[in-house]
């Protein structure tokens, strides 16, 4: 008896694992063969949260993830590409997305999961192209979730002859309150709505539970997979946790209605079975699927209601980015060359800032290592790379016209300072990773390597300053300015690299620390060098034109 409940253990939690991993995997596939066209779905189809629901749903069926969505959509909010109200209509369409499992393990194909998997294998071992790789990753996770599926079925077999399972399933068709708890629970336990339903889905088709007692625990896995979202959220942003709390406000409420209707509800799923000729576990995907598009057919019309409801709930205020270009008006490009180029430059130095603000959190990274400031780094440089496709994007339709030369000096110095802009920023996220390093294996700094730091730091954002008043002012005297400074850090870095072998000589600095250390001076130094480039342009055109 030990043996079979260890047997039975053993098969199902090595099934669950497999599914798991068939899920996931599946989903890295099909997300690396959509590229980055998921964020860029996202970004550009949610004007309002009923595009919203269908960029979600879309989304949420490439990547096999209701909350890799949700993460998704957090970024997007937190950059200031997408507010509340488009993300609640974003994750109620994830919702309905996720629902998509369901429907493939409804069509019961376990028979295919072997050759799918030994097909998805050639695919991944037998060819170098990446596109082919990531279509044998889809391959290899579909085989891999109906596998674990059918080990899970297995293993819950046995059930089926278990008086105190049958007590359950009896009690929970009683009481459906206790089917939610136990869908819920399950859910959080095992981190995966996907999976608890394609449970629910085998104990259904093998008669081990019937339709009343399987459709509460089906709102209950709904629930559950919202504590998945509030846990992520925890230490996040307002915007993940406000979106975390909408998420949970549209599946609890849901629930609630469904729960009230549940003798309705079970006799459509009863009467639409028997009318379509549905097997059991695509009767359950059917459930799933109309639970979600109704609850969000509902609650759509109320988003602004629970936009106003998840901002009481959840108080405060976030930091958030505008990535969105202000200035870039299309319509210019065909009335005035000139005007246009005028526009992108009030971009190009929008760039300007977030890179200096980037650098000054960096800093303050780098001091007090406060996790906050990473966060608020990344949206900037998210911000920093938006902008950059956008400027870049409009500077290539200026071009297309006749330019005059005085606007052909400016279209090469804009493109050029987008450019390097773009590259402070990656070298401040350079910063960032190098004092993370630091941080995660416990690297300390000598007081005077720290002071030597911070003299970059402040010597390297004046730069910057600069830098950007030189081109907003097309200031050569400001740009002349801007090559002094940065002779100067030149030569501050040369002689902290010398301290620094003084003091490793010295045995205060470990040889792990100066790693760092250089790493740090070299990538301050390589921002000063892109600020000149900036200013470069402007002292060659202007003093040409002088």
């Amino acid at each position: 008896m030990n043996y079979d409940l260890q047997e039975m253990i053993f098969t199902f939690i090595g099934g669950l694992g497999i599914f798991l991993f068939g899920i996931k995997y599946m989903g890295d596939g099909l997300q690396k063969t959509a590229g980055d066209r998921l964020r860029y779905i996202l970004d550009k189809y949610t004007s309002n949260p009923f595009l919203g629901i269908l960029a979600g749903i879309v989304v949420t069926v490439l990547i096999q993830s209701s909350s890799g969505t949700t993460v998704i959509v957090v970024g997007l909010v937190s950059a200031g590409l997408m507010n509340l109200r488009q993300a609640i209509g974003v994750v109620m369409g994830a919702n309905i997305g996720t629902t998509i499992t369901a429907f493939i393990i409804g069509f019961n194909v376990k028979e295919a999961a072997l050759p799918a998997i030994a097909l998805g294998a050639f695919l991944i071992f037998f060819f170098n192209k990446e596109r082919i790789q990531y279509i044998g990753q889809i391959f290899f996770g579909f085989g891999a979730l109906f596998y674990g599926l059918t080990l899970m079925g297995d293993g819950m077999a046995p059930l089926e002859s278990s008086e105190w399972f049958r007590d359950l399933t009896v009690s929970m068709s009683d009481n459906p309150l206790l089917g939610v708890l136990v869908g819920t629970i399950f859910t959080v336990l095992v981190q995966s709505s996907s999976a608890t339903i394609g449970i629910l889905q085998e104990l259904y088709s093998g008669g081990m539970i019937d339709i009343k007692a399987a459709l509460p625990v089906l709102f209950g896995d709904n629930i559950g997979t919202t504590i998945t979202a509030v846990l992520a959220a925890l230490g996040a942003s307002i915007a993940a946790k406000r979106t975390a709390a909408a998420h949970v406000i549209f599946n609890i409420v849901g629930t609630a209605i469904f729960l009230l209707a549940l003798p309705l509800f079970s006799s459509f799923i009863t009467w639409i079975t028997g009318t379509l000729g549905l097997g059991p576990q695509m009767q359950i995907a059917f459930a799933h699927g109309t639970f979600n598009v109704v609850n969000t057919l509902i609650q759509c019309w109320f988003i602004a209601q629970i936009a106003w409801l998840v901002q009481k709930v959840v108080p405060g205020t976030d930091t958030t980015v505008d990535s969105k270009p202000r200035h870039l008006d299309q319509n210019i490009l065909n009335q005035s060359s000139s005007l246009a180029l005028n526009q992108a430059k009030m971009e190009v130095l929008r760039m300007g800032e977030f890179s200096k603000e980037a650098l000054g959190k960096a800093h303050r990274y780098t001091q007090s290592h406060d996790k906050k400031d990473v966060s608020d780094a990344g949206q900037i440089e998210y911000a920093i790379n938006h902008l950059n496709t956008e400027v870049t994007s409009y500077l290539v339709k200026v071009a297309a016209h006749d330019l005059s030369e005085r606007e052909s000096n400016d279209h090469s110095l804009l493109m050029h300072a987008v450019n390097d802009f773009e590259r402070i920023g990656d070298h401040v996220e350079n910063v960032i990773e190098l004092v993370d390093f630091q941080i995660v294996n416990r690297i300390e700094f000598t007081a005077q390597a720290k002071k030597e730091l911070d003299e970059m730091y402040v010597l390297t954002q004046k730069i910057v300053e600069t830098a950007i008043k030189a081109v907003e002012l097309d200031d050569v005297s400001l740009a002349r300015q801007v090559l002094e400074l940065e002779g100067k850090l030149d030569s501050l870095e040369r002689s902290f690299r010398k301290h620094h072998v003084l003091r490793v000589n010295a045995g205060d600095c470990t040889g792990q620390a100066g790693m760092i250390f250089v790493d740090l001076l070299s990538n301050l130094e390589r921002i000063g060098d892109h600020a000149v480039n900036i200013t470069d342009l402007v002292l060659e055109q202007r003093s040409g034109t002088a």
